[in-house]
């Protein structure tokens, strides 16, 4: 049975204000219980909030209890309350106010928000036992240790199902609780990272031993990627192709807007060494055509794992990365899965404590994975918090956080198309198709960071999205423009916020519109 690794690591996005007057948002809590004080009561929240807000101005007002565990239950009293509505209570960031209204957060593909849950877990490490873990045999370094690999645990349930599987960080190590509800993952082995960029980087070791233990004929390796990846899925292997002369070789888009992956079969031959795409629903048939000449596959799991249920095994992915941020997690870590044949045969890309196992002048030996690829002192406290974020998702249950955000999704997307002169990116939901719960669109003649602007400072309006390439420059290029605006939603949104989205999107186009 394979083991299997996880690498977690940061993704960043950076959007460039142009054309715009900056002003400073002005903040208010809506609800005086999310206060500072109230992150530090129990690992178990059940909350009261009532919110109340303007329609128009956007001011509406409306009142529920719960708690996360209570979605798991089938509560006919709830009637037609959303998910949304059910787990706002425990996201205390989103009850304030901005700029005078109450704050809609839609920018959650850059980075989710965090439940109470997560914020007690890590402030109940540094206050109650916080230590160096695997360095101790003293109170505080036993019980971080038991916590930290409690967490790793938890990170294999989430995507690896049934199966053990090997899981490890590098940089930085993570470990989510173990949970027999869990949707994701399986005990095995997890190598945790401080950065999403970390797993990628990894990459760049992942291709180094493929190429000096593959068997290539003389003939330059081949990887290939979509023009659709983060900048993290790409720079890490234009690094590769400097220090091994590898081609990379890049699959465009269909007339969806989508990766084309008919043509991406026409590219594999026996010269495909590593084949990098973000989760996409072809993965498994790309898996097997990537086998069947004898190449890995690297899925970037970031935009999935925090939606769906996602089986490693099922997929048989040779290695899968994910990031804790938007995950209800801390930033700073996360995790790269790969198999445990894979990843004993590989030698460590960092050096330092942890990852030997003796030391020598003249030469070391090194730790099994997933120590081996986890030098330093990891991100304890972020772990612990990341296995917390595990939790309360396994808690939810990630089919039901799935099945909700695709009507959200759907919602989104024909809000949108009822604005004047906007194009939104990508294939239309269908039967065939369930979109993601985001939307990237533009407006005509109207630059998309005037349009993030004015949502969140004018007008009263205090709605977040993000505007800029989105760390996807090639497909910006490909689309045929420099920059887009992108609306992202998580399973504590509601439809509520969709409309006040677009009421404020149609107020700023109007305003636009109306110097023409």
């Amino acid at each position: 049975m394979p083991s299997s690794t996880l690498t977690l690591f940061n993704l960043c996005c950076n959007s460039i204000m142009e054309t715009v007057v900056h002003k400073l948002p002005s903040f208010k809590l809506l609800n005086p219980t999310s206060s500072s004080s109230h992150y530090c009561s129990t690992t178990t929240t059940t909350t009261r909030n009532s919110k109340s807000f303007r329609v128009g101005s956007r001011r509406r007002s409306f009142s529920i209890s719960a708690s996360a565990s209570a979605v798991r239950e089938d509560n006919p009293a709830l009637g037609s309350v959303s998910l949304g509505h059910i787990t706002r209570p425990d996201f205390p960031i989103l009850h304030q106010e901005v700029n005078g209204s109450r704050l809609v957060y839609l920018d959650n593909a850059a980075t989710s928000q965090k439940p109470t849950a997560v914020l007690n877990a890590l402030q109940n490490y540094y206050e109650a036992y916080n230590s160096n873990v695997h360095r101790g045999i003293h109170y505080l370094s036993a019980v971080g240790k038991d916590e930290y690999e409690l967490a790793r645990k938890k990170e294999r349930l989430l995507s690896m199902h049934r199966t053990l599987e090997r899981l490890f960080s590098l940089r930085m190590l993570l470990k989510p609780s173990i949970c027999n509800s869990c949707d994701w993952l399986d005990c095995g082995s997890i190598l945790l990272h401080q950065f999403h960029i970390s797993s990628f980087n990894f990459s760049i070791s992942i291709t180094l031993w493929l190429l000096t233990n593959g068997t290539n004929g003389g003939h330059k390796a081949f990887v290939i990627l979509t023009i659709a990846e983060h900048h993290s899925a790409i720079v890490p292997w234009q690094l590769v192709a400097q220090k091994t002369g590898a081609i990379l070789k890049f699959v465009s888009l269909n007339q969806d807007e989508a990766p084309d992956v008919d043509k991406l079969r026409q590219m594999f031959s026996r010269k495909t060494k590593i084949v990098v795409v973000h989760h996409v629903s072809n993965t498994l048939e790309i898996v097997l055509w990537a086998h069947d000449v004898g190449a890995k596959v690297l899925v970037d799991a970031c935009q999935s794992v925090p939606h769906m249920v996602v089986n490693v095994q099922s997929l048989n992915v040779d290695f899968l990365v994910a990031s804790s941020h938007k995950m209800c997690g801390p930033t700073g870590v996360g995790f790269l899965y790969g198999k445990s044949e894979l990843l004993s045969a590989m030698p460590p890309f960092l050096g330092g404590g942890e990852m030997i196992s003796d030391v020598f002048l003249d030469h070391s030996t090194y730790a099994e994975p997933p120590s081996r690829f986890e030098a330093g002192t990891p991100a304890i406290g972020e772990a612990i918090g990341f296995g917390a974020a595990i939790d309360y998702l396994s808690r939810l249950g990630m089919q039901k956080i799935h099945d909700y955000e695709i009507e959200l999704a759907k919602y989104l997307y024909e809000s949108l198309l009822s604005v004047p002169n906007i194009h939104v990116y990508g294939p239309a939901p269908s039967e065939n198709v369930d979109r993601a719960a985001l939307c990237s669109f533009n407006v005509e003649n109207i630059h998309p960071t005037d349009i993030a602007t004015f949502l969140d400072q004018q007008f009263q309006h205090g709605v977040a999205i993000r505007s800029g390439h989105h760390c996807a420059q090639p497909l910006h290029r490909h689309l045929g423009v420099n920059a887009s605006a992108r609306a992202s939603l998580h399973f504590y949104n509601t439809k509520e916020d969709v409309d006040d989205f677009i009421q404020a999107l149609n107020d700023t186009v109007n305003f636009f519109n109306s110097f023409k």
